[in-house]
């Protein structure tokens, strides 16, 4: 397990702290001989290198007593030890790497003005930096500040790309749950076309010939018609319902070819039969350019005429309907209109929004108006348009 930054950094200041000590007391031994002058170097280098803890919560004002501590320390202690250099540019490097560019360069300007003006003019005559030492000096605290900024933009640059995948992340979550509620709606939409358009074919068809018998009974034959249309009925909604929840399960048919949804325009006139055996005079005009559709455009053409003859049946107490499905230039026009008089008072349903939805998938519109004697629906859907 790696060690943290901050316990390898005390590490490493520990080991240069030691042996520029021993190094330079080794050095200096007759630095004893003044105990008051030695006393008060190391305060001042404790002082000085203890300021450091406090370094990232206030590094400006440290590196301030960092450099008060060297100004004090080199005319007064007998032992030149460079560790309160080394704490003022450690400091210097923080004020950088926090962003106080400024500061950082303020504060190194105003370390070698005042270190050139007392070797120049206060000391002329016993100067204790030589030119090439100021020299160097100068490219130390250079290359302090620029380590320091290229720290500092360095993590910027990593919070800015953590930042950018936390975002991408949260992006992907909210599109994956909202691609889950469409896809929730586009299923919930297609059962109900499938479901709602047979079962309401078959309980109008049961409750016709129910009607029937009860008014004149001829006996159960009279009864095989409806039965038969009730049976073709059921027979669809079961294909259809298993067509789509064999997409849903992602299984193949006995083929081994994927089972999709075969509705489309083609199947139009099966759809226009079925509710003409439930007792509605359907009349149906399919143009030839309207044939050959994309299957997504045929699919919503055809889910908005069962949709549409579905309401018919239920609401409209219509006895003819007429279907229309021709081409407009890039568009496929659907129209279906009726004799009824639209849904009775208080009648609840989604039908007309999910028929508005479909269209407005694919990029067309639906229009549903009551026109005085009967019911208009007119779908416009563009032939390119892509769910």
């Amino acid at each position: 397990m790696p060690l943290p930054q901050r316990t390898v950094h005390l590490a490493v200041a520990s080991c240069v702290a030691l042996v520029t000590v021993v190094g330079t007391l080794v050095r200096d031994r007759d630095a004893f001989d003044s105990p008051g002058r030695l006393l008060l170097g190391w305060s001042l280098i404790a002082v000085g290198c203890s300021a450091l803890l406090w370094r990232r919560r206030w590094p400006v004002p440290v590196a301030v007593v960092a450099l008060l501590c060297c100004a004090a320390y080199f005319p007064v202690s007998p032992v030149d030890l460079p560790l309160l250099l080394l704490a003022f540019a450690y400091a210097l490097y923080t004020v950088a790497a926090q962003g106080h560019l400024a500061a950082a360069i303020t504060l190194a300007v105003v370390t070698m003005l005042s270190t050139v003006y007392v070797e120049q003019v206060v000391t002329r005559g016993a100067r204790h930096v030589d030119d090439a030492a100021i020299f160097l000096m100068t490219g130390w605290f250079v290359g302090v500040i620029a380590i320091g900024q290229v720290h500092r933009t360095h993590r910027a640059y990593l919070r800015e790309v953590e930042q950018r995948i936390r975002a991408a992340e949260r992006e992907k979550d909210v599109r994956a749950r909202q691609s889950a509620t469409e896809e929730r709606l586009r299923i919930a939409r297609e059962l109900h076309d499938v479901l709602g358009h047979n079962i309401s074919l078959i309980n109008v068809q049961a409750g016709a010939a129910l009607h029937r018998h009860s008014k004149r009974p001829r006996g159960p034959e009279e009864l095989v018609p409806a039965l038969e249309a009730i049976r073709d009925s059921s027979k669809d909604a079961l294909r259809e319902l298993r067509a789509t929840l064999g997409v849903l399960r992602q299984v193949d048919d006995a083929e081994g070819a994927p089972v999709t949804p075969a509705a489309g325009i083609e199947q139009i006139e099966e759809l226009t039969a079925r509710a003409r055996a439930a007792g509605l005079d359907v009349r149906t005009t399919v143009e030839d350019a309207a044939q050959g559709l994309p299957p997504q455009v045929s699919l919503a053409a055809y889910r908005i005429v069962q949709e549409s003859l579905t309401n018919v049946a239920r609401h409209a107490r219509a006895h003819t309907a007429v279907v229309t499905v021709r081409r407009d230039g890039d568009n496929v026009v659907v129209r279906i209109e009726d004799d009824g008089q639209g849904a009775a008072p208080g009648a609840e349903g989604s039908g007309i929004n999910g028929m508005a939805e479909r269209a407005r998938a694919l990029g067309g519109e639906l229009t549903a108006l009551d026109t005085g004697s009967g019911f208009l629906v007119e779908a416009r859907i563009p032939l390119g348009g892509d769910a």
